[in-house]
């Protein structure tokens, strides 16, 4: 006879395990501690089996026939319900584990082990844990669709970040594209991404000075009555073309005087290696100087404490408005002012490109970036010898002799490099901008 609900509900439970019996296999186990359970028994190619259907009263006496007429249904098309759903539970679990989430971190740990830079993984862990991660983190690989990637795309252009846009629309392809290989997903949905993706605004360059405005920049700032940190950090990073952060984190470790080069680690650059910028000896001779000064210091150009380490970012910025130069030239726009001019006197676009660090990828980047640094000691001189030669006024002659040094050593490889100019050499190192001055000001 069929169980009724008013007969489950006043079941008291006994000393041992008993069973109440409703129909076609559907069956109620009520255990000594009172706990009341829904098991099925059925025969499947000539073997019994049992299984459960839940916990009463979780699970009332309808739900329960329901879903014994299930079981039922699938032993009709010769299916083992307890076998079926065994299998279901397996693949519920594994997708749990097929998650965007699983795969992104799976790549960012294969991008840390293939050795990025510190400075990459940070951008690249940043990204995934402010865009990418609240997005997707959370949904199965197999149903990202195309249009969860263009939304996401669409949402971070529409603040502006369309540098992050572009990061993370190839950080999302490689996802994609790994977890295809390793069999969690057939297809990449982030793969057709720029195809729709709004173009940028126009770049707007640093403020950078042109080579005619040199002459009377040049003249102003070897006047300048700003510290003497913080003339050399303008100096250093006009003469090098660095990046400011580079030069105001530099130190003393970093300088090889004897060697006339700056060793700056690979975890402060944006490349998988350590770069090494030549020094002229114009900027040798200051370094020399400040080392008087800030030597005792692990930096170049210390700042204020344990908060400040170094001098702030707009130090050089306040040397080159205190001479008149506020909204002309930035210490950034440095590096275009050099590239401009260097390119422009016929100096290689490798080695130009090298020197201001823009290496290409892969391994011709670090082969090139090893190979240029001979020829890059001689262009950065010849850099550091033409500012001065326009800083005291060049003549038509001089101009002549500057330009038969550009890439001299593609004609004459043998012959030794030109040191400053012949008109002033010997006037070089009195010249240069780096008096100390007691009445001087930050």
């Amino acid at each position: 006879m069929p169980l009724t609900a008013l007969q489950i509900k006043a079941s008291k439970p006994a000393d041992r395990p008993f069973t109440l019996s409703d129909s076609s296999g559907l069956a109620l186990l009520v255990k000594p501690n009172g706990s009341k359970y829904w098991h099925f028994r059925y025969t499947y190619q000539g073997r019994a089996a049992r299984m459960s259907l839940g916990v009463y009263p979780h699970i009332s006496l309808q739900e329960a026939r329901e879903r014994a007429a299930e079981c039922r249904n699938l032993l009709k098309q010769g299916t083992n319900p307890g076998a079926k759903r065994r299998d279901d539970k397996l693949r519920q679990q594994e997708a749990g584990l097929n998650t965007f989430r699983r795969a992104a971190e799976y790549w960012y740990q294969f991008k840390s082990d293939s050795g990025r830079s510190s400075a990459t993984l940070k951008k690249i862990r940043d990204y995934l844990d402010k865009d990418l991660l609240p997005a997707l983190g959370e949904k199965q690989l197999e149903l990202i669709t195309r249009s969860d990637c263009a939304k996401l795309q669409a949402c971070i252009e529409k603040r502006g970040a369309f540098n992050v846009a572009d990061k993370t629309r190839t950080w999302l392809k490689q996802i994609f594209s790994q977890a295809i290989a390793r069999g969690l997903c057939e297809h990449n949905p982030a793969s057709e991404l720029h195809a729709i993706a709004i173009a940028p605004p126009p770049t707007q360059h640093y403020p950078h000075l042109h080579e005619h405005e040199l002459p009377e920049f040049l003249r102003a700032l070897s006047k300048t009555t700003s510290r003497l940190p913080a003339r050399v950090a303008s100096w250093m990073t006009i003469l090098t073309a660095s990046r400011p952060g580079m030069v105001r984190y530099a130190k003393w470790e970093e300088i090889d005087f004897e060697e006339g080069i700056w060793t700056i680690p690979a975890a402060r650059m944006k490349m998988r290696r350590d770069y090494v910028s030549p020094l002229p000896h114009q900027l040798i001779a200051m370094l020399t100087k400040l080392n008087q000064s800030t030597g005792r210091s692990r930096y170049l150009f210390p700042g204020n404490g344990e908060k400040q380490p170094v001098i702030s970012e707009n130090t050089i910025n306040l040397v080159f408005a205190k001479i008149g130069y506020k909204g002309r030239l930035v210490s950034h726009g440095t590096r275009h002012t050099a590239s401009t001019l260097l390119r422009e006197h016929g100096w290689l676009k490798d080695h130009v490109e090298s020197q201001l660090a823009h290496v290409e990828g892969g391994i011709s980047g670090e082969y090139n970036q090893a190979l240029y640094l001979p020829q890059r000691r001689i262009m950065m001189q010849w850099y550091a010898d033409y500012l001065d030669a326009l800083k005291e006024g060049i003549t038509a002659n001089l101009r002549d002799q500057f330009d038969t040094r550009v890439n001299q050593f593609l004609a004459r490889p043998s012959a030794p490099p030109l040191t400053a100019s012949h008109a002033h050499k010997d006037d070089h190192l009195q010249k240069l901008p780096i008096e100390t001055d007691s009445t001087a000001t930050q």
